[in-house]
């Protein structure tokens, strides 16, 4: 990315309420599949949800350490899950053999590309306060197990306005937020590539 990609916003856009839209069936298609899948039914599907886990956050690993991106999500760095899946599975004695990585050192990725996968990724941090009642049925936790379902520090809600609002705040063409909304709906289709494969 170059500099130019980080001048400030001199009127915010209303980018959320597009994303959503833009990605509202593809997303919709994504919850629809977990859900299908039970995976809470019971720690063997579980084991499934954690690797299917491991392989999302696996592919997005190297944007999180992209310092570029650093400069506009807060805590990037610390916002990344990769190391509470690994230590979800050691908890179960489970393997955590990982999947080739969308995204990784050789990668080159555009802002709008990596705010589209970072959007889906940070989202799911949302949901994933329901999904983690439905692991304490299996007598997991946000110490055992059920890690990267925890909340982040100050809670779910002030965590994604943070980086909702430090999204809104970045200068993009029309052409730039095409992208954005065309790499948020990919990243959801690489989640339920890895569901299909895993659930």
């Amino acid at each position: 990315m170059s500099d130019a990609d980080l001048k400030p916003c001199e009127a915010a856009i209303p980018r959320m309420r597009a994303l959503k839209l833009a990605t509202q069936s593809t997303h919709q298609t994504v919850d629809d599949a977990i859900m299908a899948a039970n995976p809470f039914a019971d720690l063997d599907r579980y084991a499934g949800f954690l690797r299917m886990q491991l392989a999302l956050h696996g592919d997005v690993a190297a944007l999180y350490q992209d310092h570029a991106l650093a400069q506009i999500v807060p805590d990037l760095a610390e916002r990344l899950r990769l190391r509470q899946v690994q230590q979800d599975l050691a908890d179960l004695g489970l393997s955590a053999d990982p999947q080739p990585a969308y995204f990784d050192a050789a990668s080159t990725w555009s802002l709008p590309q990596a705010l589209g996968w970072l959007y889906v990724v940070e989202g799911s941090n949302l949901g994933a306060a329901v999904l983690l009642k439905l692991a304490r049925k299996l007598d997991l936790s946000a110490e055992f197990g059920a890690r990267h379902l925890a909340p982040a520090d100050g809670g779910r809600g002030r965590h994604w306005k943070q980086f909702t609002a430090a999204l809104e705040a970045v200068q993009m063409s029309p052409e730039d937020e095409n992208q954005m909304q065309s790499a948020a709906k990919e990243a959801f289709a690489r989640v339920h590539h890895w569901i299909r494969l895993y659930l």
